[in-house]
């Protein structure tokens, strides 16, 4: 845009400042599209000035797989020459502000993460009106479309439930324990589905206050010490897996320990063999990939899976088998 956009309102500014991180760079000079009303209001003419991105999260400050997404998406915002806002909020009304703050700073795209697909179907609608391109990430594969979003990057959160089932039969695992840290959530429910629907042995669900790590480490030796026939338990994030290795041995029991997602510490305890197995949804790439795909609508028209497939970025499988050579990218903040 040739002018700069008025700030944000103050409250969402002091809001945003401890979440908020900018990548400053000049962006290359791009021409319209003319695809379509939304490309065209935001395809900047060359020498115009930066492009402006907002990646918006349903992910707590701190979390280490959020900072993965965020990674990912500020090493895009590098090669394309944007200007990188990112920001997130584990409430759902409070993500959705954040959409619409976005939206009244006059951003050229947004990137959304759809874990209560419900609560952001009105924000991705206001900023379409608003004439600003949506996509959505991570959380959201059975609603992106009807959420209104142009593209979605993600991991099939069913097939990958699914295929932990499977892996499970391989194990000769008999009665699985699916921990859900956060009551709702799409992406968590789906997964814990997929295990059922394919796993041979018995699978039974546990819900936890996911914001109280010691609460889960409780909840989960509790059930471990009243079903001593639990022989695998399958949490849904690298540091609540970690904390359930801290809960079979609380229990005294004999259970195995799998996963979905995987940070560093993680890696190393699959090559300690205190976690069987992780699933890797790729978060870095998740991040990558959004945010370059609106770089690439904005400059090109180009939608990523045509506006009616979502773009996998997993599952991918790591284990004792190939944990080193993941372990050197996690090392570095990509895995």
């Amino acid at each position: 845009m040739n002018t700069a956009p008025p700030p944000f309102a103050p409250s969402a500014r002091a809001r945003l400042a401890a979440l908020t991180a900018a990548v400053c760079l000049l962006a290359a000079g791009c021409s319209g599209t003319g695809v379509d009303g939304e490309a065209a209001s935001h395809s900047a003419g060359p020498g115009s000035g930066r492009t402006r991105i907002a990646l918006i999260t349903h992910g707590d400050e701190g979390d280490a797989f959020w900072d993965l997404v965020r990674e990912g998406a500020e090493a895009a915002a590098a090669k394309d020459g944007i200007d990188l806002t990112y920001a997130g909020d584990a409430d759902t009304a409070g993500q959705a502000e954040l959409v619409r703050d976005a939206i009244g700073d006059r951003v050229d795209g947004i990137a959304v993460t759809l874990a209560k697909p419900g609560a952001m179907k009105g924000p991705v609608t206001e900023a379409r009106k608003a004439g600003i391109p949506v996509v959505g990430l991570n959380s959201g594969m059975d609603a992106w479309r009807s959420a209104g979003v142009l593209s979605y990057f993600g991991q099939d959160e069913g097939v990958a439930g699914r295929s932990v089932g499977d892996k499970l039969d391989a194990l000769k695992a008999e009665h699985t324990l699916c921990v859900i840290h956060e009551r709702g959530n799409v992406a968590l429910e789906a997964r814990c589905a997929g295990v059922k629907k394919t796993f041979g042995g018995l699978t039974e669900m546990l819900y936890v206050e996911g914001t109280d790590m010691e609460a889960v480490r409780d909840a989960v030796a509790a059930r471990l010490r009243q079903d001593t026939r639990i022989d695998e338990v399958v949490m849904n994030g690298a540091r609540y897996a970690l904390t359930a290795v801290k809960s079979v041995r609380d229990a005294g029991s004999s259970a195995k320990v799998s996963t979905f997602d995987l940070d560093e510490d993680l890696v190393a305890a699959v090559k300690r063999g205190d976690v069987q197995f992780a699933v890797d949804q790729q978060p870095y790439l998740q991040g990558y990939l959004a945010v370059d795909a609106l770089w690439l609508y904005r400059t090109n028209g180009n939608v990523s899976g045509g506006g009616t497939e979502p773009v996998l970025t997993g599952p991918a499988f790591v284990t004792k088998a190939n944990a080193d050579a993941v372990g050197r990218f996690a090392a570095n903040g990509t895995r």
